[in-house]
């Protein structure tokens, strides 16, 4: 009987927690029919956020808008990401006690802007550190730490994150196998 309950239980939280549903809008409260956001995932100052369509957004995310961040289309987020446009870690050492009543600027605060370029891909445990901007197409590994440029097509893993090699190569191996969405690719792909 337990293991009944316990099955039912776990369909009703599913259906009614983390149901993922297609259909979000952007900041200007326009329809992105193709975009995803799980229930779980946390989004703090979402007036900030400039959000594309054909995104999904996985389960379990922390998501920091505040300083900004924009989002290109086709971008997935896995589950357990962390996305930050503010860091108070730096200002809270060097003041301790002091920095919730200091006044004026804090030293070592950070707050800048995150980009996230067109079809990219964000592995899960991944930390994306204010400041950052991604190219398309690149793909971040699981456990990257991502702070500053990375160039469009680089793969990057580590903490912190380095270039460790190019999708391009491995697109072409399939376009090799698929030459009919090589159209489709080039769309996106093309430097302007």
């Amino acid at each position: 009987m337990r293991a009944v309950l316990n099955r039912w239980r776990r369909r009703l939280w599913q259906a009614l927690f983390y149901r993922m549903v297609f259909g979000e809008s952007d900041h200007l409260d326009r329809s992105l029919p193709h975009t995803r956001i799980a229930p779980s995932t946390c989004i703090e100052g979402a007036e900030g956020l400039r959000l594309s369509d054909h995104v999904f957004i996985g389960q379990f995310n922390f998501i920091d808008a505040t300083a900004g961040l924009q989002i290109g289309q086709g971008v997935q987020i896995t589950n357990f990401v962390s996305i930050v446009t503010h860091s108070s870690h730096r200002a809270i050492r060097l003041l301790g006690s002091d920095y919730a009543v200091h006044e004026g600027p804090k030293p070592g605060y950070i707050s800048a802007p995150v980009e996230i370029g067109a079809y990219t891909f964000i592995g899960p445990h991944s930390l994306i550190e204010a400041g950052t901007r991604i190219g398309k197409g690149v793909v971040v590994c699981a456990y990257a730490q991502v702070r500053g440029e990375v160039p469009d097509f680089a793969i990057v893993a580590g903490a912190p994150a380095r270039q460790i090699g190019d999708v391009r190569e491995q697109d072409e191996r399939l376009l090799s196998q698929h030459p009919e969405l090589r159209p489709h690719y080039e769309s996106w792909t093309r430097t302007v």
